[in-house]
């Protein structure tokens, strides 16, 4: 996603500026016919200028993000106004960063410009789902929801990240041991045995898995320092590919491919789009509206374009739920739900439960998929010792029978 600013006409014949957070300038275009705007011109801004005021790298952690969008909703249901709310979010942020952008979007907002818009400026610290169901609020009366609503989304995906991470933490410090160890070993400990190994293999006697573990050997020892080199140049492409849209396309597109991963992230991703979409249809946002935000709030790029292809559809006057059906990335119960709730027009508190159902059973798998893993590694890593071991072993058994 890139930030655009943009200089249209209502129909009224008015000149409007502002920014708008998409993918293309032609989603520049068709978000402000939705507003019913006509665009004169539309350019990509550079995020450098933004960047240059946060004086790093402009990140801020989920956690105090969520407290943030909590606390603001808080303070605008009680009857703060926005400029003493931001203001005093501003100066209680412990964040150096988060102070400082907030300092700039209070100043943005006293000369006008509309919050959406405002956060919109910093893609790297509001996230393209928080901008969309700010501005959406705003659009529709309920920005103290949609403040809530985006503060609760945060929070439950930094939960669900924490606990990923917590649980990965072993299985990850266990491959990364394990990986040093026979490092070492083949590069240090493997040779002192060449001169063993030689006269064996001179013979005909040397065993196959002791003449697999020397060209590993002998490959590192020759090769390592290169080896290294293309590992961290591989790591630096694919950053530099995963900055680029069709990067991200592409690794969204791997991502739900993956097994047994692949369908817990689109199971995630699926419940994110209903829940955001359920949440916008009760507030009373217009479906295509509430589309193109949840469309964003997927997190998934493969799963946006199915949405957008849905909104197509939608637009044209067909069911939403023929669309996503077709395109294969929703599961069947949840377009055959969908299909029903439009039929007995109670979509908004439908998506709603899929969103719950779906969280709960992804949840079960995953915690599942990581008690399973830690066991899955241990035992690739006792059966890789084992390996080096065993070649190791078999030529000097062997050696002692010979004399």
């Amino acid at each position: 996603m890139a930030e655009f600013a943009y200089t249209a006409r209502s129909t009224d014949g008015q000149r409007v500026t502002g920014t708008l957070t998409a993918g293309s300038e032609r989603e520049v275009s068709a978000q402000l016919a939705g507003r019913n705007l006509f665009p004169v011109e539309v350019k990509e801004v550079k995020e450098q200028s933004a960047m240059q005021l946060l004086g790093g790298n402009g990140r801020v952690n989920g956690q105090t993000m969520a407290i943030f969008y909590a606390q603001l909703g808080s303070l605008l249901r009680s009857g703060v106004p926005m400029i003493r709310s931001l203001t005093l979010l501003s100066e209680q942020a412990s964040n150096k960063t988060l102070k400082e952008v907030l300092q700039d979007i209070k100043s943005r907002v006293e000369d006008g410009e509309p919050l959406g818009e405002a956060l919109a400026r910093y893609p790297r610290v509001f996230s393209s789902m928080g901008i969309n169901m700010v501005r959406a609020g705003m659009e529709g009366g309920f920005l103290e929801d949609a403040l809530d609503r985006v503060g609760e989304f945060t929070e439950l995906q930094e939960d669900l990240k924490g606990r990923t991470v917590s649980a990965l933490a072993y299985p990850i410090f266990l491959s990364v041991v394990g990986t040093v160890v026979v490092t070492i070993l083949l590069v240090f400990f493997v040779p002192k045995f060449g001169e063993l190994f030689a006269r064996l293999e001179a013979k005909g006697q040397l065993p196959l898995a002791t003449t697999t573990l020397l060209a590993f050997s002998e490959l590192l020892q020759s090769y390592g320092l290169f080896l290294l080199a293309a590992v961290v140049a591989g790591v630096f492409f694919l950053k530099v590919q995963l900055a680029t849209e069709p990067g991200q396309l592409l690794a969204d597109r791997i991502k739900i491919k993956l097994p047994i991963v692949g369908g817990i992230l689109l199971s995630l991703a699926v419940a994110r789009f209903c829940r955001v979409l359920g949440t916008l249809l009760t507030n009373g946002v217009p479906i295509l509206r509430s589309l193109e935000i949840s469309r964003a709030a997927a997190g998934n790029r493969v799963l946006g374009i199915a949405v957008a292809d849905a909104a197509e559809s939608v637009q044209s006057g067909e069911t939403l739920s023929s669309p996503l059906a077709a395109s294969g990335h929703f599961p069947a119960t949840v377009t055959e739900m969908i299909r029903v709730a439009e039929e007995s027009n109670t979509l908004d508190n439908v998506l709603i439960q899929i969103a719950d159902g779906l969280e709960k059973r992804t949840f079960r798998r995953l915690d599942l998929f990581v008690r399973l893993l830690e066991p899955v590694m241990l035992l690739v890593l006792a059966g890789v010792v084992l390996f080096v071991v065993m070649a190791l072993l078999l030529p000097v058994i062997k050696s002692s029978s010979a004399l």
